[in-house]
Parts: structure tokens; sequence; C-alpha cells
């Protein structure tokens, strides 16, 4: 059971006192824990939005030399910004776009996301919204592709 615990704290962040009531929860199933962990961390993610968010970090992809992208990620403090799950957040935001269609934030929020089309763009946010205690905001992007 501890090995179930420790590998869904790594996979969501949360504390180990609420994934056992996950756990409890869901009967030892651990795809439903994830769900009521999910479901939960939806409620935190809610009550930090109105948080100012006014530090953050920049991203980079090129993709062949034939797309180029840059977003903005934002968040509370510069405490987070070193956190490597938000930089992780960040650059998966920038490939994101790379293959995306999307013109705006919104438009880009509400897309599968490409590596686990269970998920939205949304759920990857507000998961690192619970993981890291703030706010954070997908603030812009541009995407450029050679030819247009």
């Amino acid at each position: 059971m501890m090995d179930k615990i420790k590998n869904l704290r790594e996979k969501t962040g949360a504390g180990v006192i609420d994934i056992k009531r996950a756990f409890d929860e869901a009967g030892g199933d651990e795809k439903k824990a994830v769900e009521i962990i999910r479901k939960q961390g939806l409620g935190k993610a809610g009550k930090r939005s109105e948080r100012e968010t006014s530090q953050g970090l920049i991203d980079s992809y090129i993709h062949l030399g034939k797309i180029g992208v840059l977003v903005e990620v934002n968040c509370e403090t510069d405490f987070v910004v070193r956190n490597k799950q938000f930089k992780e957040f960040t650059h998966e935001i920038a490939l994101q776009v790379a293959q995306s269609e999307a013109k705006d934030v919104d438009t880009l929020l509400q897309e599968k996301y490409f590596k686990d089309p269970e998920k939205t763009i949304d759920d990857l946010l507000k998961e690192i919204i619970v993981k890291t205690g703030e706010n954070i905001k997908v603030k812009r992007f541009a995407k450029y592709s050679l030819g247009e």
C-alpha cells in the first residue's frame, strides 16, 4: 500500500492523508483514487484562481526548424518559477502549442493534451496548481510556421 501511496503522490502532488482517503473511498482502485484526487484538486485550484500572478516564465520550442513557439506562463512567486514541475509544465504548453491550431489561450485550454487525450490542457493546468499550491495562468503564446 505504501508503494501505491508513494506512486500516487508523485503523480498528483497530493498529500499523503488525501491520498489515503481517496484510496479508502475508491476501495483501493488506483484509477478511481486518481479521479477522486483530481476532483478534490479542482476545488482547490478554483479557490486559487483569484490570486495575482505577477511572476512567471517564458519558454520556447522549435520543431525541425519549421515551427517556432513562445509561451508565457505566470504564477504567484519566484519560488514556483524555479520549481522543476512548473518549468516542465511551461515546456509542455510550448510543445502543445507547436502541434495546435489554437489561436488564443481559451481555445488552447479546451484542447486535448497530445500526450494524454483523456486530459485537456485545462486539466493539466489544474493539476500543476494543486501540486504547487499557487495560482498559475497560461498568459499568452505565439506560434510561427515557416512560410506563413
